[in-house]
């Protein structure tokens, strides 16, 4: 199981950090500041190639979606933009909820094996999860609750609850296949990003997913929530 004790963490203004009680294997992850854009937030992490979703989630290539529930814009009480995103992008709502999106979850396999993946993470909420795998082995999950420093409470106005997640591996650990889940209304999500597993050295540790968060802007719009 990933705890978020095996996080070192710095965010933008303030530093927050988990370490375990075996400091050599703790997973480190220094995030920088990001500017929210018409487009959303974007990946800072080098060589990372962004998912946008301005002509729909992919269903073939090297990234393949299992569903393409992709919108634009804000609907009170089925989905809303993550912050300042005036583009499109992916949502997630529980099985036969009669909103867009109602899958229950989308899962995302990839051509090859990652060491890392992240998004821009719109009004976090407690129900909104992310699973890793590697084949068909579960690497571990996060629920929105576990994103450090936010409230996930769906609070569309608060820069806490709208923020870019990173999530990466340490060498030696790789991943080819996300499921995002949600449980509640709804799971908004923009520029999914990942990159190629980097070649492990000889003497490398496993490691575990570690993650973190970069704070957003503020967004005028606040979003109702059904449960």
């Amino acid at each position: 199981m990933f705890t978020l004790q095996k996080l070192s963490l710095a965010l933008v203004g303030t530093a927050v950090v988990f370490m375990s009680a075996n400091p050599a294997n703790a997973v480190t992850l220094t995030t920088g500041s990001a500017t929210p854009t018409a487009n959303g937030i974007f990946s800072t992490v080098p060589g990372a190639v962004a998912i946008t979703f301005e002509d729909g989630a992919p269903t073939s290539g090297f990234a393949t979606y299992s569903s393409s529930a992709v919108v634009q814009g804000t609907q009170p009480n089925q989905y809303a933009a993550p912050t300042g995103d005036t583009s499109k992008y992916l949502t997630i709502s529980p099985v036969n909820s009669g909103v867009a999106g109602s899958t229950g979850s989308v899962t995302i396999n990839f051509a090859q094996a990652l060491d890392y993946f992240g998004l821009h993470w719109g009004s976090v909420d407690t129900y909104n999860s992310i699973e890793f795998f590697n084949g068909n082995t579960s690497l571990g999950s996060f629920s929105g609750a576990q994103v450090p420093g936010t409230t996930a409470s769906g609070n569309q106005s608060s820069p806490q609850d709208n923020v870019f997640v990173n999530f990466l591996a340490d060498q030696g650990q790789t991943f080819n296949k996300v499921v995002l889940s949600s449980t509640g209304i709804a799971f908004e999500s923009d520029n999914h990003s990942y990159k190629l597993a980097s070649v492990p050295e000889p003497t490398s540790m496993l490691g575990l997913l570690a993650f973190g968060a970069v704070s957003a802007g503020s967004f005028i719009k606040r979003k109702s929530k059904l449960v």
